[in-house]
């Protein structure tokens, strides 16, 4: 049984001197990610013969407080039909608020409630037994949703229709940095099929401060970067946000500085977050790493 920690896998550590990007046997990536993924990541990427360079621009802060309210009467979560779960962090900050319950948050009768997350985030929830368990002692009352495409609009439509059927959203907070449109677009997309969204920030997702980009400017000033993957939209915010705060740098600079740079979104969403920042993406994959070669 897997707890709700993340599995454990080495951290990207400095980089040799001498790894370029022209060592086309480990190219250089670069990754923004925020911890509760870069471990898996940079695992993935070493194994496919990459050197991974661990560029965080975010910082995520778990905010269970704010969940517990909706947790217990009143109100209780018998008025809801589904938590819908945009991420890593909203489940594991949920997990952090209900351990402090000592009775289940659901009768073992009444209608089926729905637990809806995005492709391997929903590990979380299926390989930990407890998980299901704090929430309602008939397993079979509890539904866990994965869609087929993992996208916040594949989550409205495996969801389907609302029917004025209430859902928890739990989404971050952004600060230091303009709130992309994933999160509306996704309540908004809930509302169009009939749900009632509740949105909560379940954590915080903080700007990393006008460093966080040092070490990928760097390497691009070297010609030593073979590509950099971003994981979310404002990933790609915070990095511009650095660029332009500590060196006086657009994408454009960049661009122009390492032209030979691949860009990376994981998924469409991102990918389409990056590209109306003003960063043209080369590779859109549902899976990392990148492939083999550039």
């Amino acid at each position: 049984m897997m707890t709700m920690q993340n599995p454990t896998y080495p951290f990207p550590g400095p980089l040799s001197p001498t790894t370029t990007a022209t060592t086309c046997s480990n190219p250089t990536v670069a990754f923004t990610t925020p911890p509760n993924y870069a471990a898996r990541l940079s695992h993935l990427l070493t194994l496919k013969g990459f050197n991974p360079l661990w560029c965080p621009t975010l910082v995520t802060h778990p905010t269970p407080h704010s969940l517990k309210p909706y947790l217990s009467p009143p109100p209780t979560l018998e008025s809801f039909s589904a938590i819908a779960f945009t991420s890593r962090a909203a489940i594991t900050s949920l997990s952090t608020a209900i351990a402090d319950f000592t009775e289940p948050l659901l009768s073992p009768h009444g209608h089926t409630f729905i637990l809806a997350a995005l492709g391997k985030d929903s590990e979380l929830i299926v390989n930990d037994d407890s998980f299901i368990a704090r929430f309602c002692q008939n397993p079979n009352r509890i539904r866990v949703l994965v869609p087929p495409i993992a996208t916040p609009s594949g989550l409205v439509h495996a969801l389907g229709l609302g029917l004025g059927r209430r859902v928890l959203c739990l989404v971050p907070t952004v600060v230091g940095l303009d709130e992309p449109a994933v999160v509306p677009n996704f309540v908004r997309e809930l509302e169009e099929k009939g749900w009632d969204p509740v949105r909560v920030s379940a954590y915080e997702t903080r700007w990393k401060g006008r460093e966080c980009g040092k070490e990928l400017v760097e390497k691009c000033e070297r010609g030593e970067l073979g590509a950099v993957v971003f994981t979310s939209t404002a990933e790609v915010d915070g990095l511009l946000k650095s660029l332009r705060e500590m060196v006086g740098w657009d994408w454009e600079i960049v661009r122009k500085t390492c032209p030979d740079l691949v860009v990376a979104a994981h998924g469409p969403v991102t990918a389409a977050g990056a590209e109306s920042l003003g960063v043209k993406v080369d590779l859109c994959r549902w899976r990392m790493p990148l492939p083999k070669s550039f």
